[in-house]
């Protein structure tokens, strides 16, 4: 019988001239893996809180459990990162000449932009990853993409106590200024994890995009001045408005430059321009917000296929 043909039946049971899908709505029955609206949808999100959480946690701990050096590792990658962009920018290219303090300056460069590239990289796969769960189980899937963003910010927090210690080993001791890497962290997350909801939906339905990640992520950390200064570069050159707007726009840029500001002394010391603050929080809004629309869009598609 079509859905849309009037039945009769006992009383109660239908309305004269009721179709069967005003019948199925007026008992609160919905259509299996309807996409909730996105009221619901953030409740029930939040109802999911803690299996996020211990999500998040879970993934955190058994990604280095099979190596023996277990979570040292979390420390060990941005380091090595930095030992070896050290041994290319900094004394190969001489790119330290341009910038005061280079090893604070390097360091927490490559802390920050890890922090972003491990985020989109695991958001790409937080659906065509963990399939299995998606068919098996009803749940809001953004809490997939959620969590992994979460498992990046707990290893972010755990990597800044070694980058601190490496800041105070080249005489940049805690201050004031430096609770102003908080705001700036959380601003990052947001914008990491909007990104990575939209790299989620993009990667369900082209798997091959996941491929191209390393690619892409690589040179945007080239554009992004982890390795070197961006106001040395642009320093006496005549780039044309659009394109030095689009460099210092840089979202990547952005949040290393404010983390660099709150931490290093020599950047402290500098004055920050005035626009960095409302593009970083633009960034954050635009996307974690537009991230998580764009996700929840398609939420009645993912493990279909």
């Amino acid at each position: 019988m079509d859905s849309g043909q009037a039945v009769s039946g006992p009383p109660g049971a239908a309305a004269p001239g009721e179709s069967l899908s005003a019948l199925a709505a007026r008992h609160g029955l919905q259509v299996s893996g309807a996409r909730p609206a996105l009221p619901e949808y953030v409740r029930q999100l939040w109802s999911r809180r803690h299996f996020i959480t211990a999500f998040a946690t879970a993934r955190l701990t058994a990604q280095y459990s099979q190596a023996k050096l277990g979570q040292v590792w979390q420390l060990m990658t941005p380091l090595l990162n930095a030992a070896v962009y050290y041994f290319i920018f900094g004394m190969l290219l001489k790119t330290s000449r341009h910038v005061s303090d280079f090893v604070p300056f390097l360091v927490t460069g490559v802390f920050i932009w890890t922090f972003t590239a491990n985020s989109i990289t695991t958001g790409t796969r937080a659906i065509s990853g963990n399939i299995g769960l998606v068919r098996a189980l009803h749940f809001p899937r953004a809490a997939l993409p959620i969590a992994l963003a979460l498992q990046q910010l707990q290893q972010l927090l755990f990597s800044m106590g070694a980058l601190i210690v490496i800041l105070m080993g080249f005489g940049q001791f805690p201050k004031a200024s430096w609770l102003l890497a908080l705001p700036a962290l959380l601003l990052q997350a947001l914008f990491n994890t909007g990104v990575s909801m939209g790299m989620a939906r993009l990667a369900a339905r082209t798997p091959d995009i996941a491929q191209l990640m390393p690619f892409i992520l690589r040179t945007w950390m080239y554009g992004s001045g982890v390795m070197w200064s961006i106001h040395a570069v642009l320093k006496g050159r005549h780039l044309p408005h659009a394109v030095e707007l689009a460099i210092q726009c840089n979202p990547a840029a952005v949040y290393i430059d404010l983390v660099r500001f709150a931490l290093i002394d020599s950047y402290t010391s500098a004055q920050l321009p005035p626009h960095v603050w409302v593009v970083a929080l633009g960034w954050a809004v635009v996307f974690g917000v537009g991230g998580f629309v764009y996700f929840w869009k398609a939420e009645e598609q993912y493990g279909r296929g």
